[in-house]
């Protein structure tokens, strides 16, 4: 367990199971992810769009910048049946003195959907949350007309919370509503035994 003091250390960590590989981002990912991070499907419900090579140098380089500097941890997650990149996801928001942080900037590619990758990528992130960082609460938040990724978090375990209404803008102008959604240490236990038993249905990113 560690103390209040060193998420930022200890957040970042290499994660596997018999399914995918999370790994804090690196500057030799930068060409696995551009591979599979040209599709617009990927940003309709994300907060920034990756349209153009440009778009994604500033992508990528927000990855690197915000992993080491500490404002989230950024993860790469990697398909063990391909041996491919196959998206990304991140702690970000890390509250340690009230033990919270949130699970988010989360994408697979296309050739990645659908296959379960996003539910096994998660459950290795809440387990080091609740585990290593001893967490007390896990929060997700996403697009309230993202009615897949919604659905997604449902399957995984997390509760519903409710909408902050206004709460950013999008690319384009629009202002989301976001929907909130979290797992509690006490919840853990059970959300834990349902996600080993492995995807309900098919899940995004």
């Amino acid at each position: 367990m560690t103390s209040t003091n060193d998420w930022a250390e200890h957040a970042a960590a290499t994660l596997e199971n018999d399914r995918v590989r999370v790994a804090p981002v690196t500057e030799a990912d930068r060409e696995g992810v551009r591979a599979v991070a040209m599709d617009p499907d990927i940003w309709r419900y994300f907060v920034s769009a990756v349209e153009t090579d440009a778009d994604f140098e500033t992508f990528f380089g927000a990855m690197l910048a915000d992993h080491a500097a500490g404002r989230r941890a950024v993860y790469v997650i990697s398909d063990k049946d391909t041996g491919r990149i196959a998206g990304s996801m991140s702690f970000g928001n890390m509250a340690e003195a009230d033990r919270r942080l949130e699970i988010g900037w989360s994408w697979l590619g296309r050739d990645f959907r659908g296959k379960g990758i996003n539910h096994w990528a998660k459950a290795l992130l809440l387990e080091h949350a609740f585990g290593a960082l001893a967490a007390e609460r896990v929060e997700f938040k996403t697009d309230v007309l993202n009615i897949q990724a919604r659905r997604g978090l449902r399957n995984i375990g997390a509760t519903e919370e409710g909408t902050l209404r206004s709460f950013n803008y999008m690319p384009g102008g629009r202002r989301r509503d976001a929907v909130f959604y979290s797992v509690l240490r006490a919840e853990w236990p059970e959300v834990r035994a349902a996600l080993a038993r492995g995807p309900k249905t098919a899940l995004p990113a």
